[in-house]
């Protein structure tokens, strides 16, 4: 089939890409001429594993093009995917104009039949704002008075991709939903996901649209309980590595998404969660449970800083070394990271701080002022009192530590995801500190 996606930034790149790969020919639209440029080039711009080898492929054999022009994807496409972004307001609402601008475009540029696919997280009914807007903008020759002449279907097909495996998961499914209004819509997306042999949820619009916020809000409340459990074990002395792993046997529970740390960050829980809030108050339910869910996330930044205050006493002209800055690995995106806060907060108490990261250090020195970068982890010890493991990326699970310890000034490691709980560093000669495993001072009373 041939197919379009507008907007070629991480979820409309590797939904573009990945149609290709399962033999569409697909065009990939954005308003950023240099992006496009680079791509035409092979050149990805963001780090996502596999990405860059599929893109290249299928730019060889024809099969995936890229432009910078909406009605020219449109005229030769059948199916319209709309991927591009939907911001957060100041109230927490998801901006939707870039999905009016796209969608006003492509009812402009339509001479036939258009299946036209929501795949940015947009919040319940905006798939019947799009169908407004398309018929509200379509040449006059398909209008009469009112009445649209020009046969059109909208759609709503959410992602659940996660980044760093997004390649993967689009090619190995949990489930695809479709929120659809004809059977023809029905019958083109089953044919476009084919391929895959995927289990299908097949829904009405505002239900896919619901899906995916809930699904997101969901995961966000279970890596907020688990956090919340952590702030009790840290001050009775229990190990929530241990409650984690009691409660992920219930099948009812899952160990999925049950990992303590310093919170989750990127560019979909935090905005989500924001949206869905926001979008439960408009319909008259105030969704207080999701508020606090925000609250813990925000305050696993704040203890984790006060855990390293409790044990370094001063943080002031402390060098302190971060191991990770990318909001998870495997990916170098730091929209949300919880290093931010932590870092700016360790530079507001007079810390001196450098940064190794072995993907984000290009967006990291867009992101921090007076912080010093380093080629590897082992420069980046060099003189420090104590490290901050903030990103769990396989890299750091090999480190040698002996001869990390060799070259810092003190031997302490604040591990801010448990990645090494199972490891003995204090035979490494290391003060050693984790997330919800009982090391804060009890508090008595």
């Amino acid at each position: 089939m041939n197919i379009a996606v507008i907007g070629s930034g991480y979820v409309g790149l590797v939904t573009g890409v990945c149609l290709a790969h399962i033999g569409h020919t697909v065009i990939c639209v954005d308003n950023n001429y240099e992006k496009i440029k680079r791509l035409k080039l092979g050149k990805v711009p963001i780090y996502e594993p596999g990405l860059e080898e599929l893109l290249k492929k299928y730019l060889k054999n024809k099969r995936l093009s890229f432009s910078t022009s909406i009605v020219d994807a449109a005229k030769k496409s059948t199916a319209i995917f709309i991927a591009v972004g939907t911001p957060s307001k100041k109230n927490g609402e998801a901006d939707l104009t870039y999905v009016e601008n796209v969608a006003g475009d492509i009812a402009r540029a339509m001479d036939s039949y258009k299946l036209i696919v929501e795949k940015s997280t947009v919040p319940a009914d905006t798939g019947q704002r799009i169908k407004r807007t398309i018929a509200m903008n379509l040449p006059k020759k398909f209008r009469k008075g009112s009445e649209v002449t020009l046969d059109f279907d909208v759609a709503s097909n959410p992602e659940f991709l996660r980044e760093g495996c997004a390649v993967h998961d689009f090619m190995n499914p949990d489930r695809v939903v479709i929120g659809v209004e004809s059977t023809k819509a029905e019958r083109l997306l089953r044919e476009i996901y084919a391929p895959l042999k995927p289990t299908m949820v097949v829904t009405d619009i505002n239900s896919a649209e619901l899906i995916k916020h809930a699904s997101n809000s969901f995961l966000a409340a279970k890596i907020s309980f688990i956090n919340a459990i952590a702030q009790i074990c840290d001050h009775v002395g229990a190990d929530v590595l241990k409650v984690a792993e009691g409660m992920g046997f219930d099948k009812r529970i899952g160990r999925k998404f049950l990992d303590a740390g310093i919170g989750y960050g990127g560019s979909c829980f935090p905005k989500d969660v924001d949206a869905f809030i926001r979008l439960s108050e408009k319909s008259g339910y105030h969704f207080n449970l999701l508020k606090e869910v925000r609250s813990v996330n925000e305050d696993q930044k704040a203890l984790f800083v006060r855990l390293i205050e409790d044990k370094l006493w001063i943080i002031k002209d402390k060098v302190i070394g971060i191991l990770g800055v990318a909001f998870k690995p495997d990916t170098d995106d730091m929209r949300n990271a919880p290093a931010i806060g932590i870092i700016e907060t360790l530079q507001h108490e007079g810390a001196k701080v450098k940064v190794y990261d072995p993907q984000a250090m290009p967006n990291a020195k867009k992101v921090f002022r007076d912080v010093t970068y380093c080629n590897d982890p082992y420069a980046l010890a060099q003189g420090c009192d104590c490290l901050l493991l903030l990103t769990e990326w396989d890299e750091f699970k090999k480190l040698d530590f002996k001869k990390i310890k060799r070259v810092m000034k003190h031997a302490i490691l604040f591990d801010g995801r448990n990645l090494y709980h199972d490891q003995s560093l204090k035979a490494s000669g290391f003060e050693y500190y984790g997330v919800g495993r009982g090391m804060l001072e009890r508090k008595r009373g």
